[in-house]
């Protein structure tokens, strides 16, 4: 089959996916345009009017990833369901999101150290080349701002349990990155053939954390118990 010609239109998401499937099979730095292009039957140079290099495309995969989380968790966070039940609907979501979309999920655990390692252009380069790096930098400061306001939504929650007697006193901010952290690595190690979908994953993933923080009021002793204390 041809190639796409640089003019042709091509779909904007059906890069970012083929980019984040390149990126998990091999990696940021053995991936290149060219097989990114090929994914997706574009040549390397058509590609480049799309993306200008292949860190643009990078933060596009987990710009993409990163909205969509948290337009499905944000509703979450603001609807009137107790704080458990919030928690579990958010785990849902994210480990769900992550189970149907393991490529984009691995560049989130493992291709964000390669955003902070971008080289800027040296004091030669033409002025369109330091604009272009000027503008990147700019949207991956966005990005991670954004990053944060996600685990900020999930901060929220669990300082409200907090709060209300529902979770016990725990570091807040040290429980949000663990939970998150334990989200991130479903993306890594899930496989769609495996015992568990990602629906039961996620319970189970809710099930083990929250356990250990819910502020459980102690169990009445057993009725055999109460009836021998009587005697």
């Amino acid at each position: 089959m041809a190639r796409k010609p640089a003019d042709q239109s091509v779909n904007r998401s059906d890069i970012i996916q083929a980019a984040a499937e390149v990126l998990q099979r091999s990696g940021y730095e053995a991936a290149t345009m060219k097989d990114i292009a090929a994914a997706v039957n574009l040549t390397a140079a058509s590609l480049y009017h799309h993306f200008r290099n292949k860190d643009s495309l990078l933060l596009a995969v987990l710009e993409v990833g990163l909205d969509y989380i948290i337009q499905q968790v944000e509703p979450i966070v603001h609807n009137d369901q107790p704080v458990e039940r919030k928690l579990r609907a958010m785990t849902r979501e994210h480990i769900i999101g992550l189970t149907e979309n393991t490529a984009v999920g691995a560049a989130m655990v493992f291709e964000i150290r390669a955003l902070m390692n971008v080289k800027a252009p040296p004091p030669g380069a033409r002025p369109a080349e330091k604009a272009a790096y000027t503008e990147f930098i700019a949207r991956r400061d966005a990005f991670f701002a954004r990053r944060d306001e996600f685990e900020d939504l999930f901060v929220q929650v669990i300082r409200a349990g907090v709060d209300q007697g529902v979770l016990r006193p725990i570091d807040i901010d040290i429980f949000a990155k663990t939970l998150l952290g334990a989200h991130n690595w479903v993306g890594v190690w899930y496989r769609p053939d495996g015992r568990l979908t990602g629906e039961q994953i996620a319970d189970a993933i809710a099930d083990t954390l929250l356990r250990g923080v819910m502020n459980q009021p102690p169990a009445p002793p057993p009725a055999s118990a109460h009836r021998e204390a009587q005697l």
